[in-house]
């Protein structure tokens, strides 16, 4: 029951209440988190606008503070990754790759270039286009990866010049509270501000006079309301969704050539990944050879406490979620798919679940045309190619997706016809800080990462000196 308190102008702060933080490996609270008033939130907006004269104005000390901030997250990667296997639940060593990733996203970003673009130099002007920050930025990040996709947001907002208030999934807020003690000494105060508590908090925030931005990672519904929230006063958005993203297999693939990194891609973070695979598209050729290939490894996974030695797969991380993938599978079941590994949870404490792979599913089919967001994976059968790509794309989401096959050209021609932001050949999750990430349809507005992602923190400003 470590004591753990907000960062607010540079200062720990604790809260009149604070609420159980459970771990999902056990089922039972482990921590307390600040449940943080709205007097607290106006402090910490009131703290981001007082700091941002000063810190937009430094690039150099921007750049400096994002280079000791990764250096800090690298030597503590150990600390703050089992902080997250307590909270999410994910394996200790996957946690503590996640924390030295954060470090890699603010690496890049330190080094990243502004643009400073030159589009009239001659006898009558000199016209050059800037990027300025939009102001304070709300951000408002997920349970799935809490430490790494709270630095997707902070890494490009802090360089450009902005100001943050950050705050964390309540089902996963600790790792996010430890980054903001851990960087008091870094940042200057008021910079960054790490608030916690529940959905109240986040419709304050979205709905408060000072962020001009807010980037939010999360659901639909919730992208929707943030929107919503976010369009009276204009303010700018980056939604990151999610998605159900398709894999589909041409006819020439090997089964078992791929069926690993098919099924790491699907089941990674125990599929709860935004853009882990989904749902697969598998010829009627080879579906019978890709259904058991799968169900192999689904078979041979190590599920367990993320704190134990050799566990490759933790628990899905909360109870709502948990129940979600549980009436999905159900739901499938009931209406005729056979579950070729696992389909249900895991008898004992925590919020486990076999590695599920259904077979004998097809589109209409609730685990097929939703995000179930958890270790269950349905393999559809197609005879028609263009069929397939139809189905495929006969969704809400669009985040991404991927083709397969031994022709990688032929795989390729296939992959630009996906309807989603990031279209992968003969591989799926291949993300990287330069890489832009976004979505098409309802997986979102805006990308995150490289210079786009930037881009999306900054104003465009023209500086137009007469020479006449």
């Amino acid at each position: 029951m470590s004591d753990y308190t907000m960062t607010i102008d540079g200062e720990a702060v604790r809260a009149p209440d604070t609420f159980g933080v459970i771990n999902p490996a056990t089922g039972e609270v482990a921590a307390q988190a600040p449940d943080c008033t709205r007097e607290q939130l106006d402090r910490a907006m009131a703290a981001a606008r007082a700091a941002l004269p000063a810190w937009r104005r430094d690039e150099a000390a921007r750049r400096k503070a994002l280079q000791t901030a990764a250096d800090l997250l690298f030597a503590q990667s150990e600390e703050i990754g089992r902080i997250i296997t307590l909270e999410q639940g994910k394996p200790l060593k996957d946690a503590t790759t996640e924390v030295v990733g954060a470090g890699v996203w603010l690496k890049y970003f330190a080094d990243l270039e502004i643009p400073r673009e030159v589009i009239q130099d001659d006898d009558r002007a000199l016209v050059e286009v800037v990027r300025r920050p939009v102001g304070v930025v709300a951000a408002i990040t997920p349970w799935n990866f809490p430490l790494l996709l709270a630095v997707w947001k902070l890494a490009p907002a802090l360089l450009a010049g902005n100001t943050v208030v950050l705050k964390p999934s309540p089902f996963t807020p600790l790792s996010s509270l430890r980054l903001g003690e851990v960087l008091r000494d870094v940042l200057p105060p008021g910079v960054l501000n790490v608030v916690s508590g529940g959905d109240e908090l986040g419709a304050w925030m979205t709905a408060h006079e000072t962020p001009r931005k807010i980037s939010f990672t999360g659901s639909v519904a919730t992208g929707k309301r943030v929107a919503a929230a976010a369009a009276p006063d204009l303010k700018r958005v980056t939604l990151e969704l999610g998605g159900n993203d398709p894999a589909i297999l041409l006819d020439d693939v090997d089964p078992a050539a791929v069926a690993d990194r098919l099924f790491g891609a699907a089941f990674a973070n125990n599929g709860q990944v935004c853009s882990a695979i989904k749902r697969v598209y598998a010829p009627e050729s080879i579906y019978d050879e890709v259904v058991e290939a799968l169900a192999d490894r689904a078979r041979a996974a190590k599920v367990g406490d993320g704190m134990s030695e050799g566990v490759q797969y933790g628990p899905i991380n909360n109870a709502p979620q948990y129940e979600r993938v549980k009436e999905l599978v159900a739901d499938a079941l009931s209406g005729g798919a056979r579950a070729a590994a696992g389909g249900g949870p895991i008898d004992g404490p925590g919020y486990f679940f076999r590695p599920t792979i259904l077979a004998d599913v097809s589109d209409g089919t609730r685990i097929v045309d939703e995000e179930q967001f958890g270790p269950a994976l349905p393999v559809v059968k197609y005879r028609d190619l263009d069929e397939a790509v139809a189905r495929a794309n006969g969704t809400h989401f669009g985040l991404s997706g991927s083709v397969w096959g031994a022709d990688a050209d032929r795989a390729a021609d296939v992959a630009a016809r996906l309807e989603c932001g990031t279209a992968w050949v003969n591989t799926h999750l291949a993300l990287a800080p330069h890489q832009p990430f976004g979505g098409f349809k309802w997986s979102g507005v805006g990308v995150e990462n490289g210079p786009w992602g930037l881009y999306g923190f900054t104003e465009i400003q023209v500086i137009h000196r007469a020479k006449r």
